[in-house]
């Protein structure tokens, strides 16, 4: 399954050469490649695939394209999933849980 995620810029620098920067994801930050993008300009929505940003975004596209990511999760964890089709369960003893399941 590929996923294109939309984040917020918040950083813009140059990286050997490469135009980078840090995007934020719902709080969790990571670096993607704008080399496609090279208008995109810190405060704007990016649309990032693997690492490089795709697409420009405006803000309410991508607060839409969010809130069915928050839907999509919250239905996959109703039936005991996560949104990979894992089960959460599973995901516990995976992480080292010594909690006793039910």
């Amino acid at each position: 399954m590929c996923l294109a995620i939309p984040g917020k810029l918040v950083d813009v620098f140059d990286d050997h050469g490469l135009k980078m920067g840090r995007v934020d994801y719902a709080g969790t930050v990571n670096t993607a490649c704008l080399e496609y993008v090279p208008e995109a300009s810190a405060g704007e929505y990016v649309l990032v695939h693997a690492g490089f940003a795709i697409s420009i975004l405006d803000e309410q596209e991508a607060q839409k394209t969010l809130d069915l990511w928050d839907e999509m999760v919250e239905a996959a964890a109703s039936e005991g999933m996560d949104i990979f089709g894992m089960p959460l369960d599973a995901q516990d003893h995976a992480r080292g849980s010594t909690e006793e399941l039910p």
